[in-house]
């Protein structure tokens, strides 16, 4: 059976790498943290590897805005051969500042088009917020996600965020239309029930409560919860996983992407 290998992208800033290269390894995968520097050396090292990982943390220290400099950083240097990964149905994730770095750099929500047309910008509250929050998965496709990653989940999962500026601000009712219509929205933010939530259960104000999107081949996604800090039930804060077993939701997301590429 193939071997998957991650590639985990890594930079001035990144702090979750460690977690999600665990992760990955759990999944089954080969999983490599690779500084941008030595893959812009060697550019078509990417080719190397399924599935390419942008994941959490404050890149080059926010300076700008939120993951605003790696986008910048990647798109001009990388920038082609990263759309050809995308293209290819190849699995992409960001996660919290890789979600801002994909958006910020227009991977996401098309990288056919590959231009910024949405962002993730301050929250409403001005400030830090770190808690464990409820999320929606949107189930529209024969009640299944559109995304590779986020297949066999229930209807409502918790993980925890950590972030400053994730208000998801799509550019106008159009693209946000269109979202929508293509399936696009993977998971909103919403109360114990399912409810829409209010603040700190909503923590950014983004329009519509959305929390993570995907391309509308389903394989690049970005998310500002974090995955990888809810692979093991006894990482949950009431010490049990709400899937049973060993493992929390989080390591489905990754062993999903895993499966899809074997």
């Amino acid at each position: 059976m193939k071997k998957v290998k991650a590639l985990i992208l890594r930079t001035a800033g990144t702090n979750c790498d460690c977690e999600t290269q665990t992760a990955f390894e759990l999944s089954g995968a080969i999983a490599e943290r690779i500084h941008v520097n030595a893959l812009i050396e060697k550019k078509d090292k990417i080719f190397e590897y399924d599935i390419l990982v942008f994941p959490g943390g404050f890149s080059y220290g926010d300076d700008i805005a939120s993951g605003k400099i790696l986008a910048n950083e990647v798109k001009n240097k990388l920038g082609n051969r990263i759309k050809k990964f995308a293209l290819s149905g190849r699995p992409i994730i960001g996660i919290c500042n890789g979600f801002q770095v994909l958006v910020k750099m227009g991977l996401l929500p098309d990288p056919e088009l590959f231009e910024q047309v949405s962002t993730l910008s301050y929250n409403d509250s001005d400030k830090f917020e770190c808690r464990w929050v409820y999320l929606k998965t949107e189930k529209k496709i024969k009640n299944e996600s559109n995304c590779v990653w986020t297949k066999n989940l229930p209807d409502i999962i918790s993980l925890p965020i950590a972030h400053g500026e994730g208000k998801f601000i799509p550019d106008g009712r159009k693209l946000l239309d269109s979202l929508n219509k293509n399936n696009q929205i993977v998971f909103r933010y919403c109360s114990k029930d399912g409810g829409k939530p209010e603040y700190p259960l909503d923590p950014n104000g983004s329009v519509d409560q959305i929390a993570g999107i995907c391309n509308t081949a389903g394989n690049v996604f970005g998310l500002m919860p974090h995955p990888e800090r809810y692979i093991f039930a006894l990482q949950h804060p009431a010490r049990k996983s709400f899937c049973g077993g060993v493992y929390g939701w989080g390591k489905v997301i990754f062993q999903n992407a895993v499966d899809f590429v074997k």
